[in-house]
């Protein structure tokens, strides 16, 4: 009897054991080939994850490249144009300052009286009128002083930078002094102010304003580059070559020929690539 329940015992202790052993059974070699195989297909996508994002940035830095090169070419003919127009705009001060130095403002001392010995102008010599006659002159004298003056404000306020003052200064001085000796040299310059601030449109008037009622003005070939300077920012191309080349044609020896030929050539090479 005690024999026969050893028996069960140990038939039962078996029976608990065997699932314990199952468990702690190492894997079949199948098992652990097929685990083996899906670590190496993991390993294997991951690689190509990596390769394709390596791709990928590889194509955004070429692009990024592409457009560096792009805007470093922007940024070299924004230079080129800017030193072109610096270079512009002092021969031109420099030529308006020797040409104000050279031409002062007219005396305004009375013109002397006619000589009583002439033959004929005794009588008029003598006659009461003629205290009053240095008036005039006088008169026009001040004027061109007021007038230079004038100018001369609205030209500082342009060196300044100061372009809305210079605007307003040199419109104040067309309109009162349309016939002033300077009036086509504020034509011009109401342009540049215009320009400066990018108001081509209103540049463009100014410029054009000028060609037609001074075409023999020594601001024509400089009025006419500008001119084509506008019409190119405006995105009228077209327009623009052609008054360039009508500033290469009509003022050959000009310095503002000079610049035009050299945007051309600039123009020329855009076009080209």
């Amino acid at each position: 009897m005690a024999n026969l329940s050893m028996a069960g015992a140990l038939a039962s202790a078996m029976l608990f054991m065997a699932p314990a052993h199952a468990q702690n059974s190492p894997m079949s070699l199948a098992d652990r080939v097929a685990r083996l195989e899906q670590q190496q297909q993991n390993q294997d996508q991951n690689k190509v994850n990596q390769l394709n994002q390596l791709q990928q940035m590889q194509q955004t830095m070429q692009q990024m490249q592409g457009q560096i090169e792009e805007l470093q070419h922007q940024v070299q003919q924004l230079q080129d144009q800017s030193k072109a127009q610096y270079s512009d705009l002092d021969s031109r001060v420099g030529r308006l300052e020797k040409q104000g130095s050279a031409n002062p403002a007219p005396s305004s001392s009375a013109p002397p009286a006619a000589s009583a010995s002439t033959p004929g102008t005794a009588a008029s010599a003598a006659a009461p009128p003629a205290a009053s006659a240095p008036a005039a002159p006088a008169e026009s004298a001040a004027e061109k002083a007021a007038a230079l003056n004038a100018y001369n404000t609205a030209f500082k306020s342009l060196r300044a930078g100061d372009y809305v003052s210079s605007s307003r200064g040199f419109r104040e001085f067309i309109q009162k002094y349309p016939n002033d000796g300077l009036t086509s040299n504020a034509f011009y310059w109401l342009g540049e102010s215009y320009y400066a601030t990018t108001n081509y449109q209103v540049a463009v008037e100014a410029f054009k304003r000028l060609l037609s009622q001074y075409p023999q003005s020594e601001k024509a070939p400089d009025a006419t580059l500008k001119l084509g300077y506008s019409q190119l920012e405006m995105k009228q191309t077209d327009a623009g070559i052609a008054t360039l080349k009508s500033v290469v044609s009509k003022y050959p020896n000009s310095n503002a020929a000079k610049l035009a030929q050299e945007r051309l050539r600039r123009l020329s090479q855009q076009t080209t690539r």
